[in-house]
């Protein structure tokens, strides 16, 4: 048999086994502190602990397109889903007009926008459903004019669940997008 022909299985077959995440989770690197932090109140219920840290990093904070309507939905950094669905709810879209108005605000601001899916079904369906999640969020957002070059949506399907019961209130945390601010995160100060 003609060696060609026996590399392309092999491939798939580690492609298949190796997963399909395009990013590692960010490791938090530790820096020596000059000054003391300001406090912040910042809604971390939903997010993953690597999100809920950097929520409340603020570090290159800007307040800069935070106004009083829209600071408690941008305190808000998860949209949730419906079960096996990538349809944004009408309770987020103003979470989400909240964080389009800041990032128009801040060009610099960058996002990547995870994708999670509850424990249920295989590997491989979860992945393409939290990636259609977190592209369905990242078209809205660049539909309203945010500039798609702030925006990176990244899936990490079932692998990085919020609550790891396994009951339905579980598996509707988990169905979510979370919005992590790269850089200029919001300064939501009292």
């Amino acid at each position: 048999m003609n060696k060609k022909y026996l590399i392309l299985p092999c491939i798939m077959s580690a492609l298949m086994f190796t997963g399909c995440a395009t990013r590692k989770p960010a490791t938090q690197t530790t820096t020596p502190m000059t000054e003391a932090p300001t406090p912040m109140a910042v809604n971390t219920n939903g997010l993953s602990d690597d999100a809920a840290l950097d929520a409340k990093n603020l570090k290159g904070a800007s307040s800069k397109g935070v106004t009083a309507e829209n600071k408690a939905f941008l305190a808000n950094h998860v949209v949730h889903f419906d079960f096996d669905s990538s349809a944004i709810s009408q309770t987020d879209y103003q979470t989400l007009q909240a964080h389009a108005q800041f990032l128009q605000a801040n060009p610099t601001s960058h996002v990547a926008l995870t994708g999670h899916t509850d424990e249920r079904g295989t590997r491989e369906y979860n992945m393409a459903l939290g990636e259609r999640r977190a592209k369905a969020v990242q078209s809205y957002l660049i539909s309203i004019g945010v500039n798609a070059s702030q925006l990176e949506a990244i899936s990490y399907g079932k692998e990085m669940p919020v609550n790891p019961a396994h009951t339905p209130e579980a598996w509707a945390e988990n169905r979510r997008v979370e919005l992590n601010y790269e850089a200029v995160p919001p300064l939501l100060l009292p």
